[in-house]
């Protein structure tokens, strides 16, 4: 206790010739770390009171700059909004060149992307006749199924558009086999109607490797380092947020006449 009181004369002292009190505290602490030890002994209730409301304190500040720092992204984003390319063979499902384009970079073995396809699937109702969605690979290295899924999905595609979508669709709705590995992809293969002899030369092929290669180099450009990331009309969006999260997108871009529908 004497070792408080004395600090606390310092610290008066200190105050009383101008020096800089928040410094000279911290070199007194350095000097004699005890007197924390102390102080909190001395009045361990207290202490974490305080503690946990300047951690607390911590958390709010932290949130409200997150926010704020998302926000001005935001804001730049309608301005300058990102563009995704397109590709003449790009498997689009809803209505190709509709006002609205969906792009998601996504890992079939992704709990959070297989939260996000209902999500998609909802906007796609909602919208229907007003929107495009386009489907794009980000396999992410600690899903180890992820890139086979991606090389089925792009090799399905290479057989046609509508099975390539109900192949998507059918690993995302049946999410909890994925874990069985070679035997659940191939038995999704035949439920969609894939030439299981084609399908096997093209999940090894160039064409369908370097199309995944070149969608994570797209979502690496844009800053997407997990699943799902979204393009919603150029403007990103990071996570599995709700259907309504979107929807007020859509709306903000009407308000300022980035859209009409």
């Amino acid at each position: 206790m004497k070792r408080i009181v004395w600090a606390i004369a310092l610290i008066a002292l200190v105050g009383c010739t101008g020096g800089n009190i928040k410094d000279q505290v911290a070199k007194v602490i350095k000097e004699n770390p005890s007197i924390i030890t102390d102080v909190i002994k001395a009045n361990p209730a207290e202490f974490m009171t305080a503690f946990q409301a300047a951690i607390q304190q911590a958390q709010g500040d932290e949130r409200k700059k997150q926010e704020e720092d998302e926000k001005k992204k935001l804001e730049a984003a309608f301005t300058n909004p990102l563009q995704a390319e397109i590709r003449a063979d790009e498997v689009i499902e809803g209505t190709k060149g509709a006002p609205i384009t969906l792009v998601e970079y996504s890992d079939f073995q992704c709990p959070y992307c297989s939260r996000a396809n209902v999500t998609v699937k909802e906007l796609l109702k909602k919208f229907e006749g007003k929107i495009q969605f386009v489907y794009k690979h980000l396999p992410l290295n600690f899903h180890p199924h992820a890139i086979t899924m991606s090389k089925y999905y792009e090799a399905a595609r290479l057989q046609g558009a509508d099975k390539a979508i109900k192949l998507r669709h059918f690993f995302y709705e049946n999410a909890k086999d994925i874990e069985k590995g070679e035997k659940f992809f191939k038995e999704a293969a035949k439920k969609v109607g894939l030439d299981m002899k084609k399908l096997e030369i093209d999940l090894k092929s160039e064409v369908v490797s370097k199309r995944i290669e070149a969608d994570q180099a797209e979502a690496q450009k844009f800053e997407f380092q997990g699943t799902p990331g979204f393009l919603l009309n150029g403007i990103p969006v990071r996570g599995a947020y709700p259907t309504d999260y979107f929807v007020n997108l859509v709306e903000e871009l009407k308000k300022k006449g980035k859209l009409t529908l």
